[in-house]
């Protein structure tokens, strides 16, 4: 525990520090009427200001998410303590998401994420097209730490929740255009409109393009580029006071190029001489890859709530809804025209949920239960190319997975300062997988169209069903030590359920037709929140301990011509660390933004079959392992200046600057690891006097750093039929946007 000691100790250094800044700004806020905006969030399910949550949330609402000049969900991890979203490797649209060192690498199909993506209050199961633009958004959320009893499925290091714009009373049609680096051309319309008393319609549709940030050298495609189009439209039905219904439906096609990655070491043959054009080419954006430039991720849903406010005591919630999608793709490892190890490959899968919600307040009590459920099906397939010995691996399957659960939270004030909470949710999970993986000789298998390649090896042929059952409860008690300061301190157990490996060997590892278990994490967290200087100043920490147990983890190991895939249970692990989030309102006209992450992760056990043994043997591998995408310090700071220029609007100025340490790209660590980085970023906004004309000039990555966000790890001293296949994939350079938008 000495660990938590000392989080405990930086926490309060970093409370203590903030406070005497306030204190020395308070002589310069004099002025009457300054203060910072209470922010009001639903991380319980039900309406709360954020200071009297127990529990560590990041709410970003539409106006500081066009400051901060967010195009995606993934810009969130600049300005949100021990958070990684990130694009995944090889992808334009996939999501990676890291939550206090939870999450998960791998988004082949069948895996399940560790932090939950919701979109009002529907789970996104895939993490293909995951990587949400932010567009007619009301506000975003971000939970960290295990979240099981509200939330469920998969939320055992944190939730995502992105809430869209809802329709209200006032029709409004609004119109934007974005120009910028790279010929980035985005475009929005968006409408909304009551018909009749109980009646309101609306709708949003974007584009969102811009031209590659390099090039394929081999094909002359862009590389890096952007083709994504997506809309969404509500209907809104209030038939009396106490009903209310919103049905809603929404697509995305993204077809841009594949992100082939860039080649960090020369590449070699299968007799260790250099292949020409396999050097390290000069811009990080660029890629000599040959294996295709076609690539198509669709997601489409639709979802129906509805809600009955009984009395003043009872409201029930019914959410129902359907998401389904398609990928097809390629990603070349070599980076190279030849086929030295290309994985073309093609993803679908289709979910169904329901959820009933009852929620209840009282005079010194209130609380949501609840059941849920979902079917779901994830399937697919890829070809494993290696040219050098004229082999292809083909691989298929699918995993079906029910589940069931009910919840519920309830909050009951002990006195008019004290309050806990207490709850739970039992969860069970049935899981059937399939699996096919089988050597070809020739170049691709019959699965993407080469008929005439020879059958060989058959090495996986199975189906599999588990079930999973667990509950996972939640404790939390609040004191309030005055009107604007809050204390809390609560424990938590987040839980993800075992499955199957798509990628199973049973010829290398002949146990993984068995599947892994599912892993949990117990967490404890204490918390301050709460205002000072007549709510000049909001200060948001948390300090927390964290036991990580049945870790899955997804280790590939090349042998021979093959890929030995097994996604183990290594044992165990601790974090702990803390959270400040600040905003001091210096006066007026300026105020700051400032946030401080910091987390220490290391493995207690960490058994694996070591596969480069003769006989393979299990060894515990504890010392020589690490935590992936999970940097020991995050932390940001911005300042935000507005000016009133009266019947001319007002302009506002909002310089940032985010840091993020050093941080591994897996457990073991490689010549891909990132090194410490610092991103600056700046916009420029004017608003018309009453609100209708808007323009805008933003800057991302201003320094124009080069930082990886991913990579694939086949060096030659592993496997020579690889091509010493070392590559990696970064995040944008620096652009600059000009946009405007007018309202009707």
């Amino acid at each position: 525990m000495k660990t938590m000691w000392k989080a405990a100790l930086l926490a309060g250094a970093a409370w203590g520090a903030a406070s005497n800044l306030a204190v020395a700004q308070e002589q310069a806020a004099t002025e009457q009427g300054v203060g910072v905006e209470e922010v009001v969030v639903t991380a319980r399910r039900r309406e709360e200001t954020l200071k009297d949550v127990p529990v560590a949330v990041s709410a970003y609402g539409a106006a500081a998410l066009e400051r901060m000049g967010a195009s995606d969900i993934t810009s969130l991890q600049q300005s949100t303590p021990n958070l990684t979203l990130q694009v995944a490797r090889g992808s334009n649209s996939t999501l990676i998401s890291f939550i206090r060192g939870v999450g998960q690498q791998d988004p082949l199909w069948g895996f399940e994420p560790g932090v939950g993506l919701y979109v009002d209050d529907v789970y996104i199961a895939r993490p293909q097209g995951a990587v949400l633009d932010v567009f007619d958004i009301e506000r975003i959320e971000v939970l960290r730490g295990p979240q099981g009893t509200l939330y469920g499925r998969n939320t055992i290091g944190g939730a995502v929740k992105y809430v869209t714009r809802k329709i209200g009373a006032d029709p409004e049609l609004r119109l934007k255009a974005s120009l910028g680096s790279y010929d980035q051309r985005d475009f929005l319309i968006s409408a909304k409109a009551p018909i009749g008393q109980k009646l309101a319609v609306s709708f949003a549709a974007a584009s969102f393009d811009h031209d590659g940030y390099g090039k394929n050298l081999n094909t002359g495609a862009e590389h890096y580029d952007k083709d994504v189009a997506t809309g969404r439209v509500s209907v809104e039905y209030t038939p009396t006071e106490s009903l209310f219904f919103r049905l809603s439906a929404d697509t995305t096609r993204d077809k841009s190029n594949p992100r082939h990655g860039h080649r960090e070491v020369q590449a070699l043959n299968v007799l260790g001489q250099p292949i020409p054009g396999g050097e390290v080419l000069p811009d990080v954006y660029d890629t000599r890859a040959g294996s295709g430039d076609s690539n198509r991720v669709e997601n489409s849903g639709v979802s129906l709530l509805g809600q009955w406010t009984i009395n003043d005591l009872i409201t029930v919630k019914s959410i129902t809804a359907y998401r389904s999608g398609n990928t097809e793709g390629t990603i070349d490892f070599d980076e190279l025209p030849g086929a030295y190890l290309d994985i073309p490959g093609r993803y679908n899968d289709h979910q169904f949920s329901q959820e009933f919600q009852a929620l209840f307040t009282g005079d010194r009590w209130q609380g949501v239960a609840g059941v849920y459920y979902m079917n779901a099906t994830a399937a697919g397939a890829f070809d494993t190319v290696v040219s050098q010995i004229n082999t292809t691996i083909a691989t298929a399957g699918n995993v079906d997975t029910e589940s069931y659960s009910a919840f519920a939270d309830v909050s009951y004030d002990l006195t008019d300062r004290l309050s806990f909470s207490v709850g739970g949710r039992v969860t069970r999970d049935e899981k059937y997988g399939r699996v096919y993986r089988q050597n070809f000789t020739g170049i691709r298998s019959p699965l993407f169209g080469n008929n005439a390649a020879v059958p060989g090896l058959l090495r996986s042929s199975f189906t599999n069903k588990k079930t999973f059952s667990k509950f996972t409860p939640r404790l939390s008690a609040k004191y309030v030590i005055s009107d604007d300061l809050n204390a809390y301190v609560s424990y938590s157990q987040g839980f993800k359920s075992g499955g199957f490996d798509m990628r199973s060997d049973q010829i290398l590892t002949p146990n993984s037709a068995d599947g892994y278990e599912p892993e949990t994490v117990d967490s404890f967290e204490g918390g301050l929140k709460g205002y000072f200087l007549d709510r000049r100043l909001s200060l948001n920490t948390a300090v927390f301990y964290s036991k990580y147990k049945d870790m899955q983890v997804t280790q590939q190991t090349p042998v021979g011509a093959s890929i030995a895939s097994q996604v183990l249970n290594v044992g165990r692990a601790h974090m702990s660390g803390f959270e400040v989030e600040g905003i001091a309102k210096l006066a007026h006209w300026v105020s700051a933004n400032v946030s401080l992450g910091y987390i220490k992760a290391e493995f207690d056990e960490y058994s694996a079959l070591d596969l480069t043994s003769t006989p393979p043997v299990v060894r515990d591998f504890s010392n020589a392992r690490v935590f992936q995408n999970t940097p020991k310090w995050t932390g940001n700071f911005g300042l935000n200046f507005s000016h009133d220029l009266g019947d001319n609007g007002s302009i506002t100025f909002t310089p940032t600057a985010s840091y993020r340490s050093s941080y591994h790209m897996f457990e073991i660590p490689s010549a891909l690891d990132q090194g410490a980085y610092w991103l600056y970023d700046a916009s420029l906004i004017w608003t018309s006097a009453q609100g209708r004309y808007k323009a805008a000039l933003t800057g991302k990555n201003l320094g124009d750093e080069r930082y990886r966000i991913g990579g694939y790890n086949f060096p030659q001293s592993a496997a020579v039929f690889y091509g010493n296949s070392v590559s990696a994939f970064y995040g944008p350079p620096r652009t600059v946007t000009a946009s405007f938008e007018v309202k009707f």
